[in-house]
């Protein structure tokens, strides 16, 4: 849609299908998607992740500000542009600071990403912070790689007080770009020949992100868990109502 469009999104409920039980995750929650073409990279990707959060919370500040009293809802100060750490130097820092080695690690633990925001506060006065460059083995097989460094992905995520809540990134547009990806991780092109077919007719560069909205409201309201967002949250132990 977006070599057409230029840029699209929606917003809709996601099942998550992988293994989870945890304070931050459920099975169903509503998420705001968002796809934009012709991109260079997945930086042009955080500048729109900068308007929009920055839209919500200015619309939150003027229009509801009643809601926020009620709640006591502690919005962010917005500086620009959100400060940015590149994975490796994450670890690195990590490492130095609090003195686990987590540098052979693909992914950052959710202690991690905690440390990475009380490190942003401190650094930079900011509540938001951009990780980018992930290890491609731990992104999905669309995901763009950095081709300086084909190691690591040309993907970000954000964290907002220390929590996971965007994950973005530049995707792959060519055809033969996607068997090989899709090969080297024993998928059938013919499994996803539908899929497949957007590409192989063409499809203009392009990346995206999404954000999950309760997981926004636990960090916004300061909750503990994330069921405690949602009115009637599904997850392993719950299905009704």
């Amino acid at each position: 849609m977006t070599t057409v469009f230029e840029r699209v999104y929606e917003v809709g409920p996601v099942f998550r299908a992988e293994p989870h039980d945890t304070t931050r995750h459920v099975n169903e929650y509503v998420s705001l998607d968002v796809e934009l073409a012709f991109i260079q990279d997945h930086h042009e990707v955080m500048a729109v992740v900068e308007k929009v959060i920055c839209g919500m919370i200015e619309y939150l500040t003027s229009h509801c500000p009643e809601e926020i009293a009620l709640l006591r809802a502690n919005l962010p100060g917005l500086q620009l542009p959100f400060p940015a750490v590149y994975f490796p130097e994450a670890q690195q820092l990590i490492f130095e600071r609090w003195g686990e080695d987590c540098r052979s690690e693909p992914d950052l633990a959710p202690q991690h990403e905690r440390w990475l925001g009380q490190w942003a506060r401190e650094t930079y006065n900011s509540d938001f912070l951009f990780v980018t460059g992930y290890p491609m083995e731990k992104r999905p097989f669309y995901t763009h790689p950095q081709p300086s460094d084909p190691r690591y992905s040309n993907s970000f995520d954000l964290l907002f007080r220390g929590t996971e809540l965007i994950t973005g990134g530049q995707r792959l547009h060519h055809y033969q770009d996607y068997l090989q990806a899709i090969e080297a991780r024993g998928i059938r092109p013919q499994a996803i020949s539908g899929y497949l077919d957007a590409f192989r007719y063409g499809a203009a560069p392009h990346g995206g992100f999404a954000i999950g909205l309760a997981r926004f409201m636990m960090q916004l309201l300061g909750l503990s868990n994330i069921r405690e967002a949602i009115l009637f949250p599904r997850d392993l132990n719950r299905i009704s109502p």
